[in-house]
């Protein structure tokens, strides 16, 4: 009996011990690629589906939904594609994100901008739209980054190529959205107060365009605003716009996503 008891006793110091030291040791954490770019290069076989990625100067890692294209892999940040998803949130649901990775979500400005402030990097934008008779158009941009929060997550992008026309820097003068901060409905920062639409005055683009967006006296690009089905998706002030691929009326497309990748 007594020697059974010693035994115990012994058992658990050494167990104590044990985790004492492994307290006191460094515990590894598995290395997470960076962004979807690096995945598809270590991977090129990779498919599209959501990865855990953990961008430089960032403390923890997280999830992300991965494209993996001939072109390289691309992490999106927007997918529109029906109703079911409302897009009209506030700045802090717009900054954290919303949604589903793998359907219709917004993945959030802090993370994006988490991911382009790494200036090792450039980044690309490609926006893919799809019209609700069956075609589609994209747009690319160079160097895109976004701003911190305190600059309220200002856009940047520089050349622009595709077939959607340059949507951002505007239809007509005056409406460049490139270099303006993001607004929502609980935070105005379109550059106008109050905005005119013919003789209506609306207190913030917010108001008439839906969604939140990088406003700029309205502009031409807005892809978070209310969805709108065929038959009932022409004429809107709300929707889905790019309004450099479908003129002159206000168009919504039936789908949408953001991506980026780095270069």
């Amino acid at each position: 009996m007594q020697g059974n008891m010693m035994y115990r006793l012994n058992s658990c110091g050494l167990i104590l011990v044990f985790l004492l030291s492994c307290s006191e040791a460094e515990i590894e954490t598995p290395d997470f690629s960076q962004d979807c770019t690096q995945i598809k290069i270590e991977s090129p076989t990779a498919s599209s589906g959501v990865y855990m990625i953990k961008p430089a100067g960032v403390n923890a890692p997280f999830m992300v939904y991965c494209e993996m294209r001939p072109d390289g892999g691309w992490m999106l940040f927007q997918r529109r594609s029906g109703k079911e998803q409302r897009f009209d949130k506030d700045w802090k649901e717009y900054k954290n994100g919303f949604g589903a990775l793998t359907n219709d979500h917004w993945l959030g400005l802090q993370k994006v901008f988490s991911l382009t402030n790494d200036k090792s990097k450039r980044w690309m934008l490609r926006v893919d739209l799809w019209d609700h008779e069956g075609g589609s158009a994209f747009a690319e941009y160079s160097d895109f980054s976004l701003g911190n929060e305190e600059m309220n997550y200002k856009l940047h992008v520089g050349k622009y190529s595709g077939n959607a026309g340059d949507a951002i820097r505007g239809a007509y003068p005056g409406i460049d959205q490139n270099g303006f901060g993001f607004s929502t409905i609980d935070r105005d920062n379109d550059g106008c107060s109050p905005c005119i639409f013919g003789d209506i005055a609306q207190s913030d683009c917010v108001s008439s365009e839906g969604g939140g967006w990088w406003y700029s006296r309205c502009g031409s690009a807005s892809l978070n605003g209310e969805w709108h089905p065929f038959g009932n998706h022409i004429g809107w002030a709300s929707g889905l716009h790019w309004l450099t691929w479908k003129p002159p009326a206000p168009y919504s497309a039936k789908a949408s996503r953001m991506m980026i990748k780095s270069m």
